[in-house]
């Protein structure tokens, strides 16, 4: 199959992409991937994105921008990109359908996930009580107890963020000791809203009707181990995330966490024709609405490439 442009991912940045390819008509063919929708599929209302006033289910928002997407002829098709060679244009790719694209552009679209612990309950409450955004889900938690798990910068700065809404914030931290820089130990240390609880692990959680609290073990594995529970209402990972990248490495500069690095804040990589957008390439924000902008301008510029 031959095409002007393939985007692959489907979260609001490729659908943004998909979208603004669809008008320019560089029939763009679209790849979802793993998870359809990409994380927002993941979330229960989404209230922080421009034009819903009342909030929107993530699954509903994500099957608005997939029907734009293919009203403007967007053919988005199921799959997963398992290889890739940049090395020559028309660029190839293969799915893991052994389908053979050649493709003029390519906007990289695919995510970031968010790392968990492995526990079964992550998944039993997923939507429930557990969430990996505190910006996306701490205004469900207002006036609630919370706990966040990790001890570096991310953690520091979710708990923070969630100290200025909820009653109570743990910190649930393995070591004995934060990771973060000095500036966020001393801000989290000195906060009277958040406890951080050293040298425990989280081993389940419990509620009939979602999240109500957290098994922990204090010290585990020494002579002084203590089994702990901490009633909670909401329970929030931020032990980082893990950019869906590897399939691209031998051609696509990334940092040393795996995102896209991007030339002079454009969606432009270091190979030419080939765009990043969304949490693939942005370690910081994580917002639904910045993918969707990064998108735009991904769309933007593979037409501008195109057209030279």
């Amino acid at each position: 199959m031959k095409t002007k442009c393939v985007i692959i991912g489907s979260g609001p940045a490729g659908y943004t992409a998909a979208i603004y390819a669809g008008r320019a008509n560089l029939q763009p063919v679209e790849y979802c991937g793993l998870q359809m929708g990409g994380q927002l599929t993941q979330t229960t209302i989404v209230e922080n994105f421009p034009g819903y006033p009342e909030g929107v289910d993530g699954n509903q928002m994500m099957m608005d921008l997939r029907q734009q997407a293919e009203r403007f002829g967007a053919d988005i098709r199921d799959g997963i990109i398992t290889k890739v060679d940049f090395s020559s244009r028309p660029f190839h790719l293969w799915t893991d359908r052994d389908e053979e694209i050649e493709a003029d552009s390519v906007i990289i679209a695919t995510g970031a996930s968010a790392k968990y612990l492995g526990l079964d309950d992550e998944k039993k409450y997923n939507g429930q009580g557990v969430s990996a955004c505190a910006t996306c889900d701490g205004f469900f938690y207002r006036k609630k107890t919370v706990a966040v798990v990790g001890g570096g910068d991310t953690a520091c700065e979710e708990a923070m963020y969630l100290s200025q809404l909820c009653k109570k914030v743990y910190m649930i931290v393995r070591k004995n000791y934060l990771r973060a820089s000095d500036v966020m130990r001393q801000r989290v240390e000195e906060n009277e809203k958040i406890e951080i609880l050293y040298e425990h692990n989280t081993l389940g959680l419990f509620g009939d009707n979602g999240v109500e609290g957290a098994h922990l073990v204090k010290r585990k594995g020494q002579p002084d181990e203590e089994l702990v529970d901490i009633a909670i209402d909401g329970f929030f990972l931020a032990i980082g995330h893990h950019p869906n990248t590897d399939v691209f490495k031998e051609f696509i500069e990334t940092d040393e966490q795996g995102y896209i690095k991007t030339i002079d804040g454009s969606p432009r990589t270091n190979v030419e024709g080939v765009f990043a957008a969304g949490d693939c390439a942005d370690p910081h924000y994580r917002q639904a609405i910045v993918a969707a902008g990064s998108g735009c301008k991904a769309a933007l510029e593979a037409e501008r490439f195109l057209n030279k």
